[in-house]
């Protein structure tokens, strides 16, 4: 299991740890001064993005110390892990309000109001993340019209999500001042700040606790897993005539199965798979 698994979970999966989502958190000053810069700071986003693009052209020692300082400070501050959509819908089962927000990274990246982002609380209607979105200028969520954040039930949220997979998005959770979990995402990598950052080598995530891999014998060969694979992850071998997925590279986040008509793709725990079980 990942770190934040044995420091915030008590040996389970942490972001199924209720706890974590507690409304007493946004007690702390800092976590809700953290919450107000990120979702108000659109061009502190925008230069990061530019710094990130010349480090992309930087030497990899210089990648590799950045990386390492960048990494271990936004693990106190604000770090996520991929969650396939059946861990979705166990939050979704015990928080008390989802409410879908603008989303900061595609405002910055496309200049556009995309609802991409959902907060969660254990408090009803929107709890006090509600209070707090509610008091951050609108300007950057595209105008007075995105200020009314949709309150959504259970079922319209999972079905919004699974609405996000089909377009090849995958699901991630993440904290604000760890280990309280403020947000799901639904992540791009052409349009996510974070994602940009782990194909440069930075983790701002951790893979999921899960592995996808691909029954012998059942894929059909039609390889729409490929183009909704955020990571790279699956490749098709013209000897077989179906997809194989690297271990190594896969963040488990599901999305591959579903685009699979043959029902070929499932998910297997990561500790139970050696080449990944230490892959975070």
């Amino acid at each position: 299991m990942c770190e934040f698994c044995v420091q915030h979970g008590e040996g389970e999966k942490w972001y199924l740890n209720a706890a974590n989502y507690s409304e007493d958190l946004l007690s702390d000053i800092r976590r809700r001064r953290l919450i107000e810069e990120f979702m108000s700071d659109t061009d502190g986003l925008a230069r990061a993005g530019k710094y990130l693009e010349i480090l992309g052209k930087a030497p990899r020692l210089v990648k590799d110390i950045v990386g390492r300082i960048v990494t271990r400070k936004m693990k106190k501050n604000h770090f996520g892990q991929v969650v396939p959509i059946e861990d979705i819908e166990k939050i979704f089962g015990f928080v008390t309000s989802i409410v879908r927000v603008s989303c900061i990274c595609r405002h910055v990246t496309l200049g556009k109001d995309k609802r991409y982002c959902y907060a969660v609380s254990l408090g009803p209607g929107g709890g006090k993340m509600a209070e707090i979105l509610r008091g951050i200028d609108d300007s950057f969520i595209g105008g007075p019209d995105a200020s009314d954040n949709e309150l959504l039930t259970k079922d319209e949220a999972v079905a919004a999500l699974r609405g996000h997979e089909q377009e090849g998005l995958c699901h991630s959770v993440w904290t604000f001042k760890t280990p309280f979990i403020a947000a799901i995402c639904n992540c791009g990598r052409t349009e996510c700040l974070a994602m940009r950052t782990v194909a440069h080598g930075i983790p701002l995530m951790f893979r999921a606790e899960y592995i996808a891999r691909v029954s012998p014998g059942t894929c059909t060969g039609c390889r729409a897993c490929l183009s909704v694979c955020q990571f790279g992850a699956i490749a098709y071998d013209p000897s077989t005539r179906s997809a194989v997925i690297d271990q190594r590279s896969c963040y488990g986040c599901g999305v591959c199965r579903s685009v699979c008509t043959g029902g070929a793709i499932s998910l297997t725990e990561r500790r139970t798979v050696p080449a990944a079980a230490n892959l975070w």
